[in-house]
Parts: C-alpha cells; sequence; structure tokens
C-alpha cells in the first residue's frame, strides 16, 4: 500500500477518533477554459493523476504546470467502513483554492470560496451513500477575478515579491462519521485573573435536556470537571477553574498545554459524541506603550514567515517541516513570528501552540487592493467578483478556526495597502474598518491591528506600525526615533495622506532588515544578476551582514517605545534571497551568533 502524504490528523483543536485521511492518489484534469462543467467532467473519468495535497503547480503533486489553469477538476471514490453506517459523514477540504464546487455520486453538496480557509460538506446517513462515495471537485481560479491571493504571481513568472501561483487543493482531505446530533468546533477563551477557560460548545442538531461534559487534564491527571444541560442557548457554556496548584502558564518558549475531553449524552445517559481539545492559559493585554503577556511586558522579537516550501509551494512536505521552521527560528533567537499573506494550517498553529512560540495571524489580501483600484478608476470587476465581501467573509472564517490558540498573540487582515484619504475613493476605508471591528466583535483578548505598514485609517486600531527597510543603522535610529514625541516614521510619499494621525498605541516596525545575503554569489556586484534580490544595498561581506544586523536591531531593542519588531526574513522565497535561511533550509550564518545579538534585553521589557 501507498504510502499516505501528510497522514497526520488535520486539525488537532478538534479531534475525534474515527477519521480517514483520504490524501494521495487522485484522478485529475486541467481545465484551460471552464467549460468542463458543460463537456461533464463531473460524470467522466480524468485523463491525468495527482497527489493530493500538493497544488498541481508543486513538485510533490507529480504535476508541475506552472502556468493558469482557469479550473481544474478532482475525482476520486471512497470506500465507506461499514461501521459508519448509523452515522452521518462529514467531508472535510482543509483548503482550496479559489472557488471549491463539490459532488458526490453525481449530487451537488457544497460550494466554497478563499482559499486560505476550510470547509465541511455534510453527506448525511452513511447508509443512504450505498458502501462508497465518489467525490469529484472543480476548482475555479480564474485570472480575471482580483481576489485576495497572498503573494501569488499575477503574471505569469515570478517577480519582486510574487512568488509561483497555487491552484486547487493544497491541504489535507478527510473523512469523518459523527452522530446527527454531535459537537461543532469549541471555542476556549482563557482568564488568567481567576485562573479559568470559558468553553463554548455550539451543537449541531441540538436537543434539549442533554448534557454536555468536560474534563480538563495536565500530566498528572484530571484538573477540573464541569457540566451543563443543553437547550438553554445556542452553545453550552462551560467555566472550567484551575486549582491554584494546578496552574501552569502559557508563555513564550514555554508552551504548556492542558487537554480538554468533551462528551455529549442524552437524556438517558447515552454517550453521543465525543471529542477533545486543547488550551493554553495565558493573557495578552496593553499597558500604556507594551504589550504584555501574563501581565509581564516581553520584546516581541518576530520574524517574517512567508510558509512557503521549494517542492510544496504553500504545502509543507512533512509534518517535521512545519517543526522545523519553528526550531530554526528559536534557535536564531526569534521568539515569534508574523505569518505573512498566508492563513497557516492548523498543524503550524498546533507546534507553536507546543512549543510557546509567539505569532501574528494575518490574511493573504494581496490581489483585494487590485480590485479596489480597478474600482477606483471605475473599472466595474462586480459582475466576476466582489473582493470586499469575500474579504470580510474568508477573514471570519480563519478567526472562527484560529480562534483558541494560545500562539496567536494578535491579528492583522491586511498588508501594506496604499491608497489617498479622498472623497472619491472610500473603498479601502471600508473594508479596513468593517475587517477591524468584525475583528474586535470576534475576539476581545487580542490587540487588533488594521493594516501591517502603509495606510492607517482605523483610528481605534490597538496597534501602530510602520516598514522600514532603511539598511544603514544610523539612519534608521533617526527614523525611528521621533517616536518618543508621539510622531513615528509612517510609509508613503512626502506629504501623503495614507495616514490618519498616530494615537498613542503600542508601536513596532513589523518590517526591517531583508538584506540580501547569498555566500556563493557574494563576488557579483548586483542582486540583479543573480536573478534575485534583497532590500537596499546588499552587504560585500558576511561580517558586514552581522554589523548591519545587529545595529538595526540595537535600534530597536535600544528604544522604550518599541514593544516587539519583524526581521524580514526566515527563509528565502524563489527569488527574494534575503532570509536567514535558504529557501531550503540550510542556514546562511551562524545560529548562536545571530540568537546573542537578538537575546539581550530590550528597553520595554520588564
Amino acid at each position: 500500500m501507498a504510502t499516505i502524504p501528510r497522514p497526520e490528523y488535520p486539525r488537532p483543536q478538534f479531534v475525534r477518533k474515527e477519521w480517514m485521511n483520504l490524501n494521495g492518489e487522485w484522478e485529475f484534469e486541467i481545465d484551460y477554459a471552464d467549460t468542463g462543467k458543460e463537456r461533464g467532467l463531473c460524470e467522466k473519468n480524468l485523463k491525468d493523476r495527482i497527489i493530493v495535497p500538493f497544488c498541481p503547480e508543486s513538485k510533490l503533486s507529480g504535476v508541475e504546470h506552472v502556468d493558469f489553469m482557469e479550473a481544474v477538476w478532482y475525482r476520486r471514490e471512497v470506500a465507506i467502513p461499514e461501521e459508519w453506517n448509523d452515522s452521518e459523514i462529514l467531508l472535510h477540504f482543509q483548503a482550496v483554492d479559489y472557488e471549491a464546487t463539490v459532488w458526490v455520486n453525481g449530487q451537488e453538496v457544497g460550494r466554497h470560496r478563499g482559499g486560505f480557509t476550510g470547509f465541511t460538506c455534510n453527506l448525511g446517513d452513511a447508509s443512504k451513500l450505498g458502501g462508497k462515495a465518489t467525490i469529484v471537485l472543480r476548482a475555479r481560479d480564474p485570472r480575471d477575478w482580483h481576489k485576495p491571493g497572498g503573494k501569488q504571481a499575477v503574471v505569469y513568472a515570478n517577480s519582486g515579491c510574487r512568488y509561483t501561483r497555487t491552484t486547487g487543493i493544497w491541504q489535507t482531505v478527510w473523512m469523518e462519521p459523527v452522530p446527527k446530533t454531535h459537537f461543532n468546533r469549541p471555542k476556549v477563551t482563557p482568564n488568567l485573573t481567576d485562573k479559568s477557560f470559558r468553553l463554548e460548545l455550539p451543537i449541531a442538531a441540538p436537543k434539549a435536556g442533554w448534557t454536555v461534559t468536560a474534563t480538563v487534564k495536565d500530566s498528572q491527571g484530571i484538573v477540573c470537571t464541569a457540566s451543563a444541560t443543553t437547550g438553554l442557548d445556542f452553545a453550552v457554556v462551560l467555566n472550567m477553574a484551575i486549582p491554584e496548584d494546578r496552574v501552569r502558564l502559557w508563555q513564550p518558549g514555554d508552551g504548556q498545554l492542558y487537554d480538554i475531553e468533551l462528551e455529549l449524552t442524552d437524556a438517558n445517559g447515552f454517550l453521543i459524541d465525543k471529542a477533545s481539545t486543547y488550551a493554553g492559559l495565558r493573557s495578552v493585554a496593553i499597558d500604556g506603550y507594551k504589550i504584555l503577556i501574563n501581565g509581564k511586558s516581553v520584546f516581541q522579537r518576530l520574524v517574517l514567515d512567508q510558509g512557503h516550501y521549494i517542492d510544496g509551494i504553500l504545502t509543507a512536505p512533512t509534518d517535521e517541516a512545519l517543526i522545523k521552521d519553528i526550531s530554526l527560528s528559536m534557535r536564531a533567537g526569534f521568539n515569534g513570528a508574523r505569518l505573512h499573506q498566508k492563513v497557516f494550517e492548523e498543524r503550524f498553529l498546533y507546534h507553536a501552540d507546543c512549543m510557546g512560540y509567539l505569532v501574528w495571524g494575518e490574511y493573504g489580501d494581496w490581489g483585494y487592493m487590485h480590485s479596489a483600484n480597478r474600482l477606483a478608476n471605475h473599472i466595474d470587476d462586480t459582475l466576476h467578483h466582489e473582493p470586499g465581501s469575500a474579504m470580510l467573509c474568508q477573514w471570519m472564517e480563519t478567526l472562527e478556526r484560529d480562534y483558541s490558540h494560545p500562539a496567536i498573540i494578535g491579528w492583522c487582515p491586511m498588508n501594506e495597502c496604499s491608497q489617498n484619504i479622498e472623497d472619491y475613493m472610500q473603498s479601502l476605508d471600508d473594508v479596513l474598518r468593517g475587517l477591524f471591528i468584525a475583528t474586535k466583535n470576534m475576539d476581545t483578548t487580542r490587540p487588533v491591528l488594521d493594516t501591517s505598514g502603509y495606510a492607517h485609517r482605523v483610528a481605534e486600531a490597538d496597534i501602530y506600525d510602520s516598514h522600514d527597510y532603511e539598511q544603514d543603522p544610523e539612519k534608521f535610529a533617526i527614523r525611528q526615533a521621533p517616536i518618543a514625541n508621539d510622531t513615528p516614521f509612517q510609509n508613503g510619499p512626502e506629504n501623503s495622506k495614507w495616514n490618519i494621525p498616530y494615537g498613542g498605541q503600542p508601536y513596532f516596525v513589523s518590517e526591517f532588515g531583508g538584506a540580501w545575503w547569498n555566500p556563493a554569489n557574494a563576488d557579483l556586484e548586483s542582486n540583479n544578476r543573480t536573478g534575485s534580490w534583497g532590500y537596499g544595498i546588499r552587504p560585500r561581506t558576511v561580517e558586514e551582514f552581522y554589523t548591519r544586523f545587529k545595529g538595526l536591531c540595537d535600534v530597536l531593542l535600544d528604544n522604550p517605545r518599541m514593544f516587539g519588531y519583524c526581521y524580514t526574513q526566515l527563509t528565502d522565497v524563489f527569488q527574494e534571497q534575503n532570509g536567514i535561511f535558504f529557501f531550503d533550509r540550510r542556514p546562511k550564518f551562524d545560529f548562536a551568533r545571530l540568537s546573542a545579538i537578538q537575546s539581550r534585553k530590550a528597553a520595554v521589557e520588564d
């Protein structure tokens, strides 16, 4: 039997024992003109093969087609285990780029838009499927739809900071049996003040008078148990108090977690559904110009992580590769990452939780702005796609999925927006404000940045930032010093109308550094001669890189008004060769030396 790629459980924050991994070989066909539905591809065998969950552009998929694909089709027949016959079957797609339509046994069972968030199709009673499920998926990714897509190239070739596209399935596909009345994803909120967890448990097809029980465990065994009766609200809410002698804080570098077992029993006491989750006890708060974690000011030494891989594009080749990325970052002295222009898969966030690795959640919004600019120039794009609505919907799905991860300590839905504040151009303002309000209503426990760098538009945003790629530490210090007088460095042309006035929020430089370095080509005079690039004038020697890295980091570590920074970037990504590591994760620099530069106490730290 062939080895299943990415065999690990794909949803570690909401686990059931019974499940089936559908990764591996699927029938596949490229639909260049998006005419497959008219040509009956829903009912036909497809002519090619692909390895799921890797996108067709990737080497690991076995296809490696890197040109535009208007649509792609997948087909697979799955035998349903007999022991599932008394259950409903949920078919999960962790991520499909961009618009997915799913048929099972010839019937349409689901649609979804958005390349970064997953969706589920309820196939109904397993007994009615006849012992098999013939799954057909069409993924449409039209070139003329200006949609949130992150760093995907919008022309044929990679260039600048645009990379090889991802089309179709790029995360795990799987099935699980559930009873008709069953748990949906739990929502866990830590409360450090009273050492407890607030557990919200939504239930599908709920019935009144049933009982929900949650049991919190640590390495020593049961910590506490709580129960509640269904029928009083749309979700059962339990408050789980942790005894003082069992309190273990989740904190940077120490990912202490509690396991939580969930049970649903009916009015007669029979077990109906069982699942498990986990939680970390920690808090995030603001104290003037500081961000506090568990009541202490922690300087956030972040690295920009774009989550790309040579052989899998957006998909890590193995679960171990996700762990390795976090480990490499921590060995180099970073305590977290800004997850950039991509919603990372749940397994990455799980490992961040386990390792005490701080992360900021972001959406891959690039592509939305392209359409906003078209609309500003009176080019009607709405008949094809409404990117503002899509962006809001997909970001809400992200927040719902990732809310309970203790590693996430802040949200940033957009990146580098750049429009003037003008009477005739308000689409950006509406979307930025809408995303901010929706995020704050969804999550009151974390700070929210309206957009990373460039055009800040939301006055009540919790955080303010800039991107500053000045390579000379002395000039860099001059540019960043005015924050002491509440006049931070702002992106944009001179006298720009990109930004509203600074409101005194905690401030950090969320992108800096990014110096090109490739020791194999260190003697070349120009980045262009290597087909690669980085920010500013490249260092002439590796010692010059260390001097620059230390000088830039020192400027921010020494600034008492700086709560953190984010260095660009963890790895090279295709032609962008400004990483701490090569694209294949080989190190460029001395780990210990980079760590020593960053690990000294910052001015803002307690």
